[in-house]
């Protein structure tokens, strides 16, 4: 049986996309018939979630470790651990410390999960802060790993830009398929909303969206923002809103918890816009499509298959290209877009489920520890 170490960062529901993909990911290697250790220590903003993470990693073979923190005791812990693979998530903090410990004692493979945190939008934000570390840390970190995680192309060529030349898998990140799904052609009689569900942060380029809406402000649309605020940027939104008159068509909501209260969310909508400067993959996007919306993404996702597929808008990262797409999908009759809601669902079905997610990493897991043939995810 591959044993599997996984390492993250606190994370809770105010992560975003990697608290819940390194769930669902860690609990899909399990059903595959991987043992899989988590080591993530809770902070004060994600104890609160312990039980998430324990409900998901409570079946034979999994292992939580106890929300310590981070302390010598918990690193001296990590580093004990006997694994096959050790798989850490993002950068810029302890994990990346207690990988290199963990390779010089043990020798065996190390696989990072980037998080989309050397895409051009994250690697100048805080640079500052970044240089330093990459410079005595992240660099050594990542040319001594045994494989690189990108869930993209995209991200994939990220990493050859900072100069990395580590063999990369490429894999995109899973969505749980909703059993209720269906929807209807106007699920709010004589109104439609479209729907934001993300972080509100600077990277997720809602102030451009704002600006797009004021432009074109569609009739009989309202704009609904929903997510955790950081940093206090909702304030600095809701300051944009009253300047450009907006206030009748654009509302605020805090973040939701559960799969239910996010699935009333999607189905109370027609639409969905990520206008985001950057993502790595984008889990929203993915999740807005399970439930069978159409979705406005911009370049800063690597999304281009909303257009190929015909299921959505991929258009610039600009005010420009944000308006023309707002203009376009909300002149669609609903009809359309119940066509091209139920085309994005298909693609979802298809290509983006947890089981066969977690089978390309064993497959990945199981070539690096010299058990199996170099998977095509693979490129070096």
């Amino acid at each position: 049986m591959m044993r599997v170490l996984h390492l993250s960062a606190p994370l809770s529901p105010a992560s975003g996309g990697p608290y819940e993909s390194i769930r669902y990911l860690t609990g899909g290697l399990a059903d595959a018939g991987a043992s899989v250790s988590v080591a993530m220590p809770f902070d004060t903003v994600s104890r609160s979630h312990h039980g998430d993470w324990r409900a998901d990693m409570s079946s034979e073979g999994r292992i939580l470790f106890p929300p310590l923190g981070w302390s010598p005791d918990f690193a001296r812990r990590v580093l004990a651990e006997n694994a096959d693979v050790l798989h850490t998530h993002g950068l810029w903090q302890h994990p990346s410390w207690v990988a290199l410990g963990w390779k010089r004692r043990w020798q065996r493979p190390h696989v990072v999960s980037v998080r989309g945190m050397l895409e051009p939008w994250a690697w100048e934000h805080r640079a500052w802060k970044k240089r330093p570390m990459w410079r005595m840390l992240e660099r050594r970190n990542l040319e001594s790993a045994a494989l690189l995680h990108a869930t993209s192309g995209q991200e994939a060529q990220s990493f050859r830009d900072r100069g990395l030349k580590v063999p990369i898998a490429i894999i995109p990140n899973g969505v749980e398929l909703p059993e209720r799904w269906e929807r209807n052609a106007e699920p709010t009689p004589g109104k439609k909303t479209m729907l934001f569900l993300s972080r509100i942060h600077p990277k997720k380029g809602l102030p451009l969206l704002l600006e797009a809406w004021a432009k074109v402000r569609p009739d009989g649309w309202d704009l609904k923002i929903v997510g955790p605020d950081e940093g206090g940027h909702r304030k600095e939104l809701e300051k944009q809103v009253a300047a450009l008159g907006l206030a009748a068509d654009v509302s605020f909501q805090d973040a939701v918890r559960g799969k239910d209260a996010k699935g009333s969310l999607f189905r109370e909508a027609s639409l969905f816009v990520l206008p985001t400067h950057s993502e790595n993959f984008g889990i929203a996007v993915a999740e807005a499509m399970a439930h069978g919306l159409p979705v406005i993404a911009t370049h800063g996702a690597p999304w281009q298959l909303l257009e190929t597929e015909r299921c959505g808008w991929w258009v610039p990262v600009s005010v420009e290209g944000l308006a023309a797409a707002l203009e376009d999908a909300t002149r669609l009759p609903s009809d359309m877009l119940l066509e091209m809601g139920a085309k994005g669902r298909a693609v979802v079905a298809e290509r983006f489920g947890w089981d066969g997610i977690a089978r390309q990493f064993i497959d990945c897991y199981r070539w690096l520890s010299g058990q199996g043939p170099k998977p095509d995810v693979v490129i070096q």
